[in-house]
């Protein structure tokens, strides 16, 4: 919820207010005799909505246009609602003016004139991502559309009772319709609820420190970034997402707010993917500019930035599966800006798909130990190493791992998105993408496909000049723990440390992220206390 003036809140309030104000002047003959015998629950209830609404619909900025994108589709029926409204006054200002006319229905929706702007303001709600109008709009609801039904039942005689067969259909159908209308809007309520919740909690967590979502210029783009700590002298994590093109900074903030009290923590939609693509498209819609070496010089001028903004000289750096690789190389070539370095699901071999093999040569013994069918699995093997494909890849992957479960079922994934205070529109773009026009989505990453094709950390003996934790599910064969542990002997470092979750995959973060975190604090903890860092835990 963002507070602010919103143009659109008011020209709703004023399609609502001005008819009714005209309508004061031209009141249906009686009105006042059926008035006086209206429900006073009922009536309490409209006037405690109304008491909501009026004001929210003014001071939140979130219902504003927010450019073109799917939930124009909320916004533009909920003004077609506003629409109707007019219409329907416009039919009433026209007519004899008697109580029948004042509950025509439009449309076949019942008591038009109490339904239209009751759903409007409903719908502009949903759209703006606002608790505060879906709960005005739900009280206004019952009170204002159940007063008007009750006078309407008062002017029309009750019609001719239907045959029974008719009567059990209309009534199956019309149960059915309640029952989805409770459903969805139960669930939207709830996810906007628990997203509001998570923005009042942040903002309250971090009044005294800083939480923000920005865009900033990195080198020749302008890319997203979050910030979020209570303190803007804590020490600054820099969590690098995988992929490649794959952000979840709009889900991370269910880990990472488990590490504010001690660090400022950094999401960065990284060069060519999530939010940092969509402002960029214009110029670079195919992402020609995207390179590994261009996203390294993109977090060098990150770590730049958070080390002036901050007043600190280094950075920890952590990096989750692809970001791995990027966090990896760049701690090796800037030691001097890095205090720490985290890897979670290192990378360590993609040389032709390395790690893949090496998942797929265990889900082949495992399969062939069963005595399973290993005709589907083995082709997809054969094709993939025939043409190296992301789509094969992702192919391969799917038969692979039912033979590689996992013991922790929990992922917070999705709980986390649909109630996440910072998730925006680009993000459901770019995910929503990767779900129905996966080529476009591997078109889009494709420029990176060569530097991961060729990436062997086994071969580069590696020389860390920070200490190193590596953290791993111990079901993940996404990048296999065995070769985790292959890369800790071939490389040098001050201080290794290997941490596995244990049962969880590829992301423990999003499994267990109290667990994960606190392995984190730990690990820190011990460094940073020899430097005379301060730690509240």
């Amino acid at each position: 919820m963002t507070f602010g003036f919103s143009y659109i809140g008011l020209f709703w309030l004023l399609m609502l207010l001005i008819p009714n104000f005209i309508w004061t002047k031209n009141q249906p003959k009686d009105y006042e005799k059926y008035a006086a015998k209206e429900n006073k629950v009922l009536l309490a209830l409209e006037r405690s909505g109304e008491f909501i609404v009026t004001p929210v619909a003014l001071i939140f900025s979130d219902f504003n246009f927010k450019g073109w994108n799917f939930w124009l589709a909320v916004l533009g029926i909920s003004f077609l609602c506003m629409v109707l409204y007019e219409i329907y006054w416009i039919r009433y200002f026209k007519s004899e003016k008697t109580m029948k006319d004042f509950y025509r229905g439009i449309l076949g929706i019942p008591v038009a004139g109490a339904t239209l702007p009751v759903i409007a303001f409903f719908l502009l709600g949903i759209y703006g991502g606002n608790i505060l109008m879906l709960a005005g709009s739900y009280i206004l609801g019952v009170g204002h559309i159940g007063i008007h039904l009750q006078h309407k039942k008062e002017v029309y005689e009750a019609p001719a009772k239907r045959k029974p067969a008719s009567r059990i259909t209309l009534g199956i159908l019309k149960g059915l319709g309640i029952v989805l209308a409770i459903l969805v809007c139960g669930a939207f309520t709830f996810f906007i609820a628990g997203r509001n919740i998570n923005q009042i909690k942040r903002a309250i967590s971090y009044k005294d420190g800083v939480n923000e979502q920005l865009y900033l210029q990195l080198t020749d783009q302008k890319e997203y970034i979050t910030i979020a700590g209570k303190s803007k002298e804590n020490p600054i994590i820099i969590s690098l997402h995988g992929g490649p093109g794959a952000p979840t900074t709009y889900v991370d903030y269910c880990w990472q707010d488990l590490l504010t009290d001690d660090f400022t923590i950094v999401c960065w939609d990284e060069r060519g993917g999530g939010r940092s693509y969509y402002p960029n498209a214009a110029k670079d819609p195919d992402n020609k500019s995207l390179t590994f070496d261009k996203q390294l010089v993109d977090l060098d001028a990150l770590v730049n930035y958070l080390c002036q903004r901050f007043n600190q000289k280094q950075v920890i750096i952590l990096g989750h599966s692809y970001g791995t690789m990027l966090g990896s190389r760049y701690a090796l070539s800037h030691p001097e800006k890095v205090s720490a370095y985290i890897g979670v699901g290192q990378c360590v071999n993609e040389k032709n798909y390395a790690g893949e093999i090496y998942s797929y040569e265990d889900a082949l013994s495992i399969a062939r130990s069963r005595g399973d069918d290993t005709i589907k699995l083995e082709a997809a093997y054969n094709n993939f190493m025939t043409n190296m494909s992301l789509q094969n890849l992702f192919t391969l992957r799917k038969l692979v791992s039912p033979y590689h479960p996992q013991t922790v079922t929990k992922d917070l994934t999705v709980f986390a998105a649909l109630t996440s205070p910072i998730a925006g529109i680009n993000d459901m773009r770019w995910y929503f993408m990767q779900l129905f026009n996966m080529n476009r989505f591997i078109e889009l990453i494709s420029p990176l496909e060569e530097y991961m094709n060729n990436f062997n950390a086994l071969e580069a003996s590696d020389n860390y000049q920070m200490p190193l934790l590596l953290i791993s599910g111990s079901c993940d064969w996404i990048c296999p723990t065995g070769l985790v542990k292959d890369y800790i002997e071939s490389l040098t470092a001050p201080q290794v440390k290997l941490e596995l979750l244990e049962g969880c995959g590829h992301s423990p973060q999003i499994q267990l992220p109290e667990e994960f975190s606190q392995i984190i604090i730990d690990f820190l903890k011990n460094k940073f206390s020899e430097v005379n860092y301060i730690f509240k835990r």
